[in-house]
């Protein structure tokens, strides 16, 4: 979308919304009445799809109990693998190489006691200053366990100006004692997206496994990461792709790895044919089923289904293409209607650089994003200033961003934000 072909409109907002050719998707959703939803970078919103597949197995299980493990309409015992097949598109990747288990930071440390493999002085683990805490929690807690000191042995590249990273830093600090990377797709503040080939052809030169949170770009951006060499990948599926407050998450293995132990071992990691011999020795998939540690949380994972079908039907370079439009388009709002308030635009503006959401930076973002919410706009809070707007392909209009323009127009020019405090809630 050519920024100079746009109006800042009502009327070029909906035609927009008429020319758009995923809006049909829209009614799929439930969205929360009088209110715009800018938070699906957060938490995606339920489908009707997605709330019926979950009924689905409900009734399975009030109708069949345990036989709903292999009779069900959406038999229980393969489940993970049938998701993970849905799953794979998203990710480039084959279907044997993606599994639906666990959570974003169990998951993260099944890979990481897999394949962080410390030897000679290939000790230590390469991560970043701006990426989510938790995936640094769990880095340091898989080296304490392997008797390193995280202050020595994680290394975290430095951003520049606290926005974006640069990948030129990251290659560089691939030093000889580092045994394994660990990076975002896309930065959860500012939205960037790394060079994921260019990162990965670099640690394979260097002899370093690399992997990577896709939390923030599953479900907004296309992935190749079998194509790439990727060797592992971890996600959640409650943001853009709509699985549901905890929902089941993913994770993808290249299948050069097949075979190997996984480090954290459970009985769902079993080969099929196998799990119910009861025996004493672990014979693990050999596809990235391996890496399951328990029982399915089938109620977490039925969600999954209904959305994934909506995803099969859209496609993800469509989908790609609408979102990239939608936030170009929110940018020139923004800098047409906003620019005399304070606000910077903290997120890269070039297509290829940008994920899914816009990072809007105001010193008194805590403040605005409380003003927003009183007036019926639903933001993200990130400290200490960022208000990230997410304007989601399958289910947000071109009219409502619009509109979520015009109401941040009038908050800044009544100062409604002033009765607040510039302050987080408890969930920001």
């Amino acid at each position: 979308m050519n920024s100079t072909a746009l109006e800042p409109t009502l009327e070029f907002a909906r035609k927009l919304d008429q020319e758009d050719p995923l809006r049909h998707f829209r009614d799929e959703f439930y969205l929360p009445p009088n209110s715009i939803y800018m938070d699906g970078n957060s938490l995606g919103l339920l489908s009707k799809r997605a709330e019926k597949t979950l009924f689905t197995i409900l009734q399975d299980w009030k109708l069949l109990g345990i036989d709903g493990w292999t009779k069900g309409t959406y038999p229980w015992f393969d489940l993970s693998e049938k998701i993970g097949a849905m799953l794979a598109p998203l990710v480039g990747a084959s279907p044997e190489e993606v599994i639906a288990t666990g959570s974003t930071t169990v998951n993260l440390h099944q890979l990481v006691s897999t394949f962080y493999q410390p030897e000679g002085k290939r000790t230590k683990i390469l991560a970043d200053e701006l990426t989510f805490p938790s995936d640094i929690y769990a880095l340091q807690s898989q080296l304490r366990i392997h008797g390193y000191d995280p202050s020595t042995h994680l290394i975290r590249v430095k951003s520049r100006d606290g926005r974006f990273l640069e990948e030129e830093d990251i290659i560089a600090a691939m030093s000889e004692d580092v045994a394994l990377v660990v990076l975002p797709t896309v930065l959860y503040r500012s939205g960037q997206i790394l060079d994921i080939q260019l990162l990965t052809d670099e640690a394979h030169k260097r002899g370093i496994l690399i992997g990577f949170d896709a939390c923030h770009s599953i479900g907004a951006i296309p992935h190749s990461f079998s194509e790439w060499g990727v060797d592992f990948a971890f996600w959640c599926n409650y943001k853009y792709m709509n699985g549901g407050p905890g929902c089941v998450a993913g994770l993808y293995v290249h299948r050069k790895h097949f075979g190997s132990a996984p480090g954290l071992a459970g009985w769902f990691g079993s080969k099929k044919d196998k799990q119910f011999d009861m025996e004493h020795t672990f014979t693990p998939s050999l596809t990235a089923g391996a890496y399951q540690i328990g029982t399915p949380h089938l109620l977490s994972l039925a969600p999954l289904i209904g959305s994934l079908e909506i995803f099969q039907e859209a496609g993800i370079e469509r989908i790609r293409q609408k979102s990239l439009q939608l936030t170009n388009y929110l940018m020139y709002l923004i800098e047409q209607e906003l620019s005399h308030f304070g606000f910077i635009i903290g997120n890269p503006k070039d297509d290829v650089r940008r994920g899914g959401h816009i990072s809007l930076e105001h010193e008194e973002a805590a403040r605005i994003c409380k003003s927003l919410k009183e007036n019926g706009v639903i933001p993200d809070f990130r400290a200490p200033n960022i208000i990230r707007l997410a304007p989601i392909a399958l289910y947000t209009s071109y009219e409502e961003i619009w509109n979520v323009v015009q109401i941040m127009k009038k908050i800044m020019q009544e100062k409604q934000y002033k009765k607040f405090s510039n302050e987080r809630e408890v969930v920001a």
